[in-house]
């Protein structure tokens, strides 16, 4: 099941911007009623935004936990630099150290949890310097490079963006893959695109195309680790994802009915997942 992301937040969330020492970043920063438990990071992934994780808000609050959901540079409502090189994934992975530093209160750690693209971000981060995290969530992000056919669409939308407009490229995709009737956040995630940076789109998009395989160095860093996806994926195949997760000695968890985000598509039982792994802890 694959469904558009909502863009209103909930009540407990507020939209500020998280200053850092590597800039400002706009968030969606959720609070629970009382001291929280424990402070997630929530990292989205390739063409999207902070509102992927806004259906998992509440219910996150609810359980105790605060939640940041975070544009990460160039997308969307954080500023991008126009420069490819900006968008190394060793600049990005120095955005979410500064991100986490920027949350930490007193010794509590941060959990970290990446989507897709998101996920080989956060998990760079945790190579660079895991100390800051009590744990990492890799959401239906795989081990290495995409499948072939994402590399092919990849490759075909870095090509479009370095010679056409946002506006031109929207209308293309569209017209490419038109949206389902019921479809009524076509406008809200318009908006989203034509704020993208197109030079973090071309950047991040060679990145899931050419990521080498940094399983083993993640799994010896010694941090828990919970690897979570749909039944069915088309971008890395969940029998990957399942061998990922045994390399890592992660927890592995199947969300029925879900695709490529569980996030948007079945937000109730990916956010029970996700607290039922960090209340272990």
């Amino acid at each position: 099941m694959s469904r558009p992301p909502t863009f209103t937040p909930p009540p407990c969330a507020r939209p500020r911007a998280l200053h850092t020492e590597r800039g400002d970043f706009a968030v969606l920063d959720a609070a629970p009623r009382t001291d929280p438990r424990g402070t997630v990071l929530l990292m989205p992934g390739y063409t999207g935004s902070k509102e992927d994780f806004i259906a998992l808000l509440q219910p996150l609050a609810d359980a105790g936990y605060r939640a940041v959901t975070v544009d990460g540079r160039g997308q969307y409502e954080t500023d991008g630099t126009g420069r490819q090189e900006t968008y190394a994934q060793g600049e990005l992975a120095l955005d979410v150290l500064a991100q986490a530093a920027a949350l930490a209160l007193g010794d509590g750690a941060v959990d970290l949890l990446g989507h897709s693209l998101g996920g080989q971000i956060a998990r760079a981060a945790v190579l660079l310097d895991a100390a800051p995290f009590r744990s990492l969530t890799l959401m239906s992000s795989g081990p290495a490079e995409v499948v072939e056919g994402q590399q092919v669409k990849l490759k075909i939308l870095g090509d479009a963006l370095a010679t056409m407009s946002m506006d031109d490229v929207w209308a293309a995709m569209r017209a490419f893959d038109p949206p389902a009737e019921a479809d009524t956040g076509g406008e809200d995630l318009r908006r989203r695109w034509l704020r993208h940076d197109p030079a973090q789109l071309i950047a991040t998009g060679r990145l899931l195309a050419t990521e080498p395989d940094r399983v083993a160095g993640l799994a010896a860093t010694g941090l828990p680790f919970h690897v979570i996806s749909g039944e069915r994926d088309d971008v890395w195949p969940v029998p990957l994802l399942d061998e990922m997760a045994e390399r890592l000695g992660a927890r592995r968890t199947r969300i029925e009915g879900a695709e490529h985000s569980p996030n948007t598509g079945r937000p109730e039982p990916t956010a029970a997942a996700l607290v039922s792994f960090w209340d272990s802890l």
